[in-house]
């Protein structure tokens, strides 16, 4: 099951494990169309993996 939320700019979630490490992502740049610019702010025991590199496809 996924999660799907709308987000304006400025605005933010956070994401939480049981032992209550937090992961803080921010928009920070939108522009029309389909291009966000997210800020990751996670604990250094927190893996961020861009979906291209963790699935094997070199393109950008």
């Amino acid at each position: 099951m996924a999660l799907i939320l709308g987000r304006k700019l400025g605005e933010k979630i956070f994401i939480q494990d049981q032992q209550g490490n937090e992961m803080e992502i921010e928009i920070v740049k939108a522009k029309s169309g389909s291009h966000l610019r997210l800020s990751i702010e996670a604990p250094k025991e927190f893996n961020i993996i861009r979906g291209e590199l963790k699935e094997g496809n070199s393109s950008t």
